[in-house]
């Protein structure tokens, strides 16, 4: 009985988290923002420590061709995901796929809501049917040819199945037919995929950040985006080279200077598109408010990046008073207790 008993003081080993990721390197593509998705080591290591000082395991994993090996041979209790894939509209959709596959639980959407929440077209046409605005589109590619029927300008081009403001920058925005061929023959000379074509909302820049699921849902009031000056024809769009430079560019602010009913519309309606999309754990919703008070949705991120000090999912969870090792741990705890595991 002794025996037992001292055994009964033994903790339990602590549960082993893989971080997946993917990797930042030295690239040589065509354009500046090829690996825009992609996370820094910083940031990896800044997770895993979040991990770290709860008393959790933590391995990294960050991906390539021998992942699935390495996955198979490296026991973890759960992954922390944050890996944006490799190529391909479903890249997204990858590793939560292979995760599935090997049983492996995980934090964040599953495959199917990351591979339609990154295809920003199919996004609209599902939210579509939840009453949920968004400006008028066309998409267009190597075989699809533009349809700017029922469309005016001023219209931003950009690609359709990117994030990180991937392929949008000073020139996006064009304002007549030969700008728009001239901006189409750059775009499918650079970037590879569809691309989606849309109307330029004139307005204020929001985000709104969820955490959470089910009753523990929670929403952050919105996160306004305020720019310090325009860009090229008097526009003001949250471009990869504003994103870049933000504080000589943008400021933020939250809770925004807003009416609490446009307030409250907004984190309605972002939790309504969480539910729609089925997303889990954690997301980042965009929107456009117009100068007559309409709320357009722009496009949703749900594997938002989590760069302390840079990315805007910690900046306006911080604002609400959620620090950055709490914004993680909590990631953590909402995928955790899905899942049926106890931290």
């Amino acid at each position: 009985m002794e025996e037992r008993a001292e055994e009964s003081h033994i903790p339990p080993p602590a549960l082993v988290i893989g971080i997946i990721y993917n990797l930042k390197h030295d690239s040589s593509g065509d354009t500046p923002d090829a690996q825009a998705e992609y996370d820094s080591i910083d940031t990896v290591y800044a997770i895993r420590d979040a991990l770290a000082c709860a008393g959790l395991g933590v391995l990294l994993f960050e991906v390539d061709s021998t992942l699935p090996e390495r996955l198979a041979h490296n026991h973890i209790d759960m992954a922390f995901n944050i890996a944006e894939g490799t190529s391909g509209r479903g890249r997204e959709a990858q590793i939560p796929a292979l995760l599935n596959m090997l049983g492996i639980p995980f934090t964040g959407s599953d495959e199917t809501t990351l591979c339609i929440a990154l295809d920003k077209a199919l996004t609209k046409r599902l939210l579509s049917t939840y009453d949920v605005r968004s400006p008028k589109y066309t998409v267009f590619g190597l075989h699809i040819k533009p349809d700017l029927s029922g469309m005016k300008y001023p219209i931003i081009i950009k690609p359709n199945a990117e994030g990180s403001s991937k392929g949008i920058s000073d020139i996006s925005i064009v304002n007549s037919d030969e700008e728009f061929d001239q901006q189409l023959k750059y775009m499918l000379g650079h970037y590879k995929g569809d691309m989606l074509a849309e109307e330029y909302i004139e307005g204020r820049e929001f985000t709104v950040g969820i955490l959470g699921n089910g009753q523990d849902m929670r929403v952050f009031p919105p996160m306004e985006i305020s720019f310090h000056k325009s860009t090229r024809g008097n526009y003001r769009i949250y471009s990869y080279n504003v994103k870049q430079d933000y504080k000589n560019h943008v400021s933020y602010s939250c809770p925004s200077d807003i009416d609490k009913n446009t307030e409250n519309e907004m984190m309605e309606l972002s939790r309504r598109i969480y539910k729609a999309l089925g997303c889990r754990d954690f997301s980042r919703i965009d929107f456009r408010l117009s100068a007559d008070g309409k709320i357009y949705f722009i496009e949703i991120n749900p594997l938002p990046g989590l760069a302390p000090g840079y990315s805007d999912y910690p900046m306006l969870a911080e604002f609400s008073g959620v620090s950055y090792n709490d914004l993680v741990l909590s990631v953590l705890r909402a995928g955790a207790s899905r899942c049926g595991i106890t931290l």
